[in-house]
């Protein structure tokens, strides 16, 4: 499945036991939202949540959430709550279902299966989270499967499971990061960065949007309302990078109507791949306007 038109930014986890966190989400500056069922539940509220962040999704449908994307992120399969939030989140319609501990594309067929089986809307997208190190092991066959849109990279579950350390330049997930974009991009997917867990530090955070912009993330998960203006902001070309994208993009028209096989702005020459970046980062500028608007 190719990737999704709208922007991703930033996509916030909601707990979805909170009624009133997923009341406040209407308002929050944010591309999308993860209504979670997972981590952000205990045991003792899966049932709550369950119902919870399911009518949220079916208010979502009616405009209560505006143009914010919707998904909701179910339990594993291997849970006493897996299927059951799959039969659940079909019915509710969500824009997107997230699948947690996916190993193999086997995985992602079987929840597939399942959610069809529940009536699954055509046009829900699947997304997947990448935490564990046989998900990174095969990513190819995760990003080629069925319905698949969006692969969500999990890192703090995945420094675990490699027992290794978090480290500001995560020199310890890097392969792991690369070998996700490069999945996505090799499939027509959308790809978004993991969270950042310290709160307090601002200046970490926005280290680690740029760093993730730079190797090819869409956007990233962000776990508080803080850290939204500034996934926004980063992930958003810039001025600068729009002037030069329609330079680029005024300057080879000109070529073209004029019969010129070379193209050279400020001194640089301009081939059919710097024209589509361009286009795509332009493209991408009028989606936010709108989804801002």
């Amino acid at each position: 499945m190719s990737a999704s038109a709208s922007p991703h930014r930033s996509i916030l986890y909601m707990p979805g036991s909170n009624a009133r966190a997923l009341e406040k989400a209407k308002t929050l500056p944010v591309d999308g939202l993860i209504f979670d069922l997972e981590d952000a539940v205990s045991p003792q509220q899966k049932q709550q949540a369950r119902t919870l962040v399911c009518a949220a999704a079916v208010a979502a449908r009616g405009g209560a959430y505006g143009g914010r994307k919707i998904c909701i992120r179910a339990n594993a399969l291997d849970t006493p709550w897996g299927r059951e939030d799959l039969v659940a989140i079909a019915s509710a319609g969500p824009d997107a279902v997230l699948l947690p501990k996916v190993n193999s594309a086997e995985d992602v067929t079987a929840a597939l299966s399942i959610l069809k089986a529940a009536g699954l809307r055509p046009d829900t997208e699947l997304w997947v989270m990448m935490e564990t190190p046989l998900a990174i092991l095969q990513a190819r066959e995760i990003a080629a499967a069925p319905a698949v849109s969006t692969l969500v990279m999990g890192t703090a579950d995945l420094v675990t499971d490699l027992h290794a350390q978090h480290t500001s330049s995560r020199l310890e997930v890097m392969a792991s990061l690369n070998i996700c974009v490069l999945a996505a991009r090799a499939y027509g997917l959308s790809v978004l960065d993991g969270v950042y867990l310290d709160l307090q530090d601002q200046e970490g955070f926005e280290a680690q949007c740029r760093q993730g912009l730079q190797l090819g993330f869409d956007g990233k998960t962000v776990i508080h309302p803080s850290q939204l203006d500034a996934a926004n902001r980063i992930f958003s070309p810039s001025a600068d990078d729009l002037d030069r994208a329609r330079h680029i993009i005024a300057a080879y028209t000109e070529a073209q109507q004029q019969g010129k096989g070379v193209v050279l702005v400020n001194g640089k020459l301009v081939e059919n791949l710097h024209v589509a970046e361009a286009q795509r980062l332009v493209a991408m500028a009028a989606r936010i306007d709108v989804a801002e608007a």
